[in-house]
């Protein structure tokens, strides 16, 4: 195969993927429920083959995890040189992104949207808000907080986009800042279970 042929491959294989995405992006945003759309749906959308969906992805479940690939890679670029910059100005950040690729998010983590997509991204944001925490009393168990955080995150993003962002990225992170304050404090105060607890303690007098 020649430099050119491969690199038209290439430029083909990249436009098929992105036709299958946005034919799926578009489905949901129909308000059609995720787990009821079919691959037929989503190639006659796109206008290309069966074969053409297959050759790139086994189901419409690889397909939804490549949009949140390449979703999070998006986002990382977006956070990426923010780390020095007070935590307000990263979370406005966050939802500049959010909100300069509305309609995929409102579609994926809609109440007709993807559940895998959404867990994922709850997982995604816990593992953001974890460094914020403060040590779990039990370093064998993983704390339920950021999960909680995370959850009422994705909680929050659902309801801003759905309303059609009623609040600028400025007033919906400085929202959620106040609420992330409040149960990392809230975490911060937890006394260790007992059997974490100091013997002393807990010894009968």
């Amino acid at each position: 195969m020649s430099r050119e042929t491969g690199k038209a491959e290439n430029l083909r294989v990249r436009r098929t993927r992105i036709l299958l995405r946005d034919a799926l992006v578009a489905l949901m945003a129909e308000q059609q429920d995720f787990d009821r759309i079919t691959v037929n749906q989503i190639v006659d959308r796109a206008m290309v083959s069966r074969a053409a969906f297959y050759r790139n992805y086994r189901d419409k479940y690889q397909l939804v995890e490549q949009i949140f690939d390449e979703a999070m890679a998006g986002l990382r670029g977006t956070m990426a040189g923010l780390d020095e910059r007070p935590p307000i100005e990263r979370l406005v950040a966050f939802f500049d992104h959010l909100a300069a690729y509305d309609t995929m998010y409102r579609a994926l983590l809609g109440n007709r949207g993807s559940v895998w997509f959404a867990d994922r991204m709850r997982n995604a944001l816990a593992d953001m808000v974890t460094p914020h925490f403060p040590p779990p009393a039990d370093r064998r168990a993983p704390d339920f907080a950021p999960s909680m955080l995370s959850a009422m995150f994705a909680a929050g993003i659902s309801w801003w986009l759905t309303h059609d962002r009623p609040l600028t990225s400025q007033q919906i992170a400085a929202r959620s800042a106040g609420i992330a304050a409040a149960v990392i404090a809230e975490a911060g105060s937890w006394s260790p279970p007992p059997s974490q607890a100091d013997p002393a303690m807990t010894r009968p007098s």
